[in-house]
């Protein structure tokens, strides 16, 4: 079952970006994003208002606003920046690459924002990553697709902004529950969207059926299938498990891309998207040491403190208090920085 959860995940968060190919040559990019989130905002809404109602109790005016830039940084800015560089002609696995750099820029950048440490893996499994975007950006543009390369860049802000949006929320201290989160996010954007969209001219939906065909594919399978599948993983499997699943959308997309699109997918291509799963590979193996070497750390440091101990009491002696000994453990680690439940084309 857990085999089958993860393939539906995979498929169900990446098929975002190729939503988002589908639509793009039928209306302009803030069309696209104004229908997908109108009518979930709409539903969430409902949700909200009925079977929902004691999720948001307790919850202050501030932490709604924080969820609100959150929201508009992990979907607004994110998806606003990846549907207008696949509009422009990037193809969907380049930008499944560059989004998939997310955890390990916000893991590096944990250092110095938030006094985390950071070790030396990070910053190699961050270089890899970045030299295997890079390697795959260069064979996208010499593919002779004509597109421009100012384009290349806008995938990276909408990285930086899901990062920004790590940041906002891991320095909240309040527990926002997922469907919460998930209706602020999906009316905040559906705001920002509209607004965007009657600025520039672009409210009215076009009648062709590939439009429609993108809209209900994003709001079923990215977003219903894509979060709920999120959520459903985490709670089974833990933080890990979904973040190891995070790393795989980028070589599907491209595949899925290549295969329904002809999108390049050369040898350049393959060796990218390797250095991109080496990356992985290599910062999760060093997570994996760091958090067995803490363990031992705990543990010899309970055996000294259990042989610095007195006997075991007899039946007529007092028990010593264990007060102190547990004052005296050593301090757990700070919780580390992933990825926002909200990033990726398949969350919003």
């Amino acid at each position: 079952m857990n085999i089958l959860l993860s393939i539906a995940f995979v498929g169900a968060w990446s098929s975002g970006f190729i939503g988002a190919k589908l639509g793009s040559g039928s209306a302009p990019t803030v069309t696209l994003l104004m229908w997908r989130f109108l009518p979930l905002a709409v539903v969430l809404g409902v949700v909200a208002l009925t079977a929902t109602r004691t999720s948001w109790r307790g919850l202050t005016p501030r932490v709604l606003v924080r969820q609100a830039a959150v929201g508009a940084l992990s979907q607004s800015g994110y998806l606003l920046t990846v549907y207008y560089a696949i509009e422009l002609g990037v193809s969907s696995g380049t930008t499944a690459l560059i989004d998939g750099t997310q955890p390990l820029v916000a893991g590096a950048l944990a250092g110095p924002l938030l006094g985390l440490p950071v070790s030396r893996r990070q910053w190699l499994g961050l270089g890899l990553g970045v030299t295997g975007v890079a390697v795959v950006t260069v064979a996208d543009a010499g593919a002779g697709t004509g597109v421009a390369w100012w384009a290349y860049l806008v995938p990276f802000l909408g990285m930086l902004s899901l990062v920004a949006a790590t940041f906002l929320d891991r320095r909240s201290r309040t527990d926002v529950r997922p469907m919460v989160s998930m209706t602020v996010h999906a009316v905040t954007s559906a705001v920002v969207f509209t607004a965007l969209a009657a600025a520039t001219g672009a409210v009215t939906p076009p009648a062709s059926g590939s439009f429609w065909t993108a809209v209900v594919w994003l709001v079923v399978l990215s977003t219903f299938g894509g979060y709920g599948l999120y959520w459903l993983i985490l709670r089974r499997s833990g933080v890990t498990k979904v973040n190891t699943l995070m790393f795989l959308m980028a070589p599907v997309t491209a595949v899925w891309g290549a295969l329904m699109f002809g999108e390049p997918f050369g040898t350049q291509t393959v060796a990218g998207l390797a250095l991109g799963l080496l990356a992985v590979a290599v910062v999760h193996r060093g997570d994996r040491h760091d958090h067995h070497s803490h363990h031992d750390r705990d543990d010899r440091h309970r055996d000294d403190q259990d042989r610095q101990q007195p006997p075991a009491p007899g039946p007529f002696t007092p028990r010593r208090s264990g007060w102190h000994r547990a004052r005296s453990s050593s301090r757990r680690p700070e919780r580390p920085v992933r990825a926002t439940p909200t990033a990726g084309p398949g969350s919003g």
